[in-house]
């Protein structure tokens, strides 16, 4: 009996110092939970794998690109920046459904996704062993026809899938009738986007030295579904047997996998409130606002002429009761927002601004509200925007265009 006693005592014992230690390192395992919890999730997604190979070159395929770029940026990630968790969709060669992507990036709750790509054009294009250039996509509907062909290409692979009728409820990738819903969806990470995608591009020209063919929005399935800031990043085209060379040497994929990574480091040092990153976030967004996509036009068309924008450098009122100005007056705004779309009359991003003006500048509609022939005419108005909008500012419009 006495020995049962002894070894009662002794795990009595042990259990009052093992719950003292637990008690004792409690806040320790709490404060290193929520540290886990709090990091920064980016989900880095290359594009295309398995029997899906993507694009095709002279010598490469499309998803070994993708593959070796994402793979260099997640290591720089991971090794230069410990406040941040990195999750890859995929690090091999395997076949991965867009749907099981937005999901994948849904279940480790991304913060930011990026999916990377090469780009090409049809074998029928004169053009398509000399066409080059980075473009980076965010979410929106094509603006012309080629734009809309790269979103057939891209989405088409889900019809390796067995009944992705069913799977994706519908969305035939081929045809045009059914991106007609991402014209209604609402993305309320597309200012965060394109703040991402504007860095993007600039670290893409400084960086990897690659053409700049701009910020875009289109209809990929895997920027409407993910629900966080999301962009997809187009390298350089591998039809063009260069540029098909850089994107597979050591060398290109480290200066591309560098771009882009730069661009992640200020967009989360924007994302932590620093500004000094803030300042370089909304000039590289004021830098792709100035971004010509009519010049590009040509060179990826199979045919001249085929291509037209729905408005070009005029003024469009989102609302009737404006006067309407005499040919040659200046006219006084206040400019508060620009996206690449263009919002309804009533919308409720004016956040109760009326009336409210729409002007259509180098790939962006550009919102104004107020108008007066005068700069002291214009000044209630200012103030009142800037309350709302702290970026607003004036500018003069003259004949349905900005010339100050």
């Amino acid at each position: 009996m006495s020995s049962i006693n002894t070894i009662l005592s002794i795990m009595s014992t042990i259990s009052k110092y093992t719950l003292l230690i637990v008690l004792l390192l409690l806040p320790a395992m709490v404060v290193a939970q929520q540290t886990q919890s709090d990091k920064f999730v980016v989900i880095l997604d290359a594009g295309h794998g398995g029997n899906d190979t993507g694009a095709i070159g002279v010598k490469g395929k499309e998803k070994n690109i993708n593959l070796g770029v994402v793979l260099k940026l997640g290591k720089l990630i991971e090794t230069n920046m410990p406040d941040v968790t990195v999750k890859y969709t995929r690090k091999k060669d395997t076949s991965i459904g867009l749907k099981e992507r937005t999901e994948f990036a849904h279940k480790n709750k991304g913060d930011l996704f990026i999916s990377v790509h090469a780009n090409s054009i049809s074998k029928k294009n004169k053009n398509r062993k000399t066409i080059k250039g980075a473009s980076t996509y965010v979410l929106g509907t094509a603006k012309n026809a080629k734009n809309l062909e790269i979103a057939q290409r891209e989405n088409s692979v889900i019809t390796l899938e067995d009944d992705y009728n069913s799977k994706y409820e519908g969305f035939d990738p081929s045809s045009p009738e059914s991106y007609i819903i991402f014209e209604t969806m609402q993305n309320a990470f597309l200012d965060q986007s394109i703040s991402f995608a504007a860095l993007v591009q600039n670290q893409m020209v400084d960086v990897a030295n690659r053409t700049d063919r701009g910020v875009r929005q289109n209809g990929f399935y895997v920027l409407a579904y993910t629900g966080m800031p999301s962009v997809l990043v187009e390298l350089d085209f591998i039809c063009n047997p260069t540029q098909e060379k850089y994107m597979l040497s050591e060398k290109g994929q480290d200066e591309m996998a560098q771009a882009i990574y730069n661009a992640f480091v200020t967009y989360k040092a924007s994302y932590d409130g620093k500004s000094e990153a803030i300042a370089a976030v909304r000039q590289a967004q004021a830098e792709a606002a100035d971004y010509d996509e009519d010049k590009h036009v040509e060179e990826e068309s199979d045919e001249n002429n085929t291509i037209t924008e729905e408005c070009n450098d005029t003024s469009v009122s989102n609302n009737d009761n404006h006067s309407t100005p005499q040919a040659g007056e200046r006219i006084y705004k206040v400019q508060f927002m620009a996206l690449p779309k263009k919002l309804g009359a009533k919308s409720k991003e004016y956040k109760g601004l009326s009336p409210v003006d729409v002007y259509y500048e180098k790939g962006y509609y550009k919102y104004t509200y107020g108008a007066s022939s005068t700069r002291e005419g214009i000044e209630d108005e200012f103030r009142k925007a800037r309350k709302l909008f702290k970026d607003a500012f004036i500018i003069v419009m003259q004949d349905g265009k900005r010339v100050e």
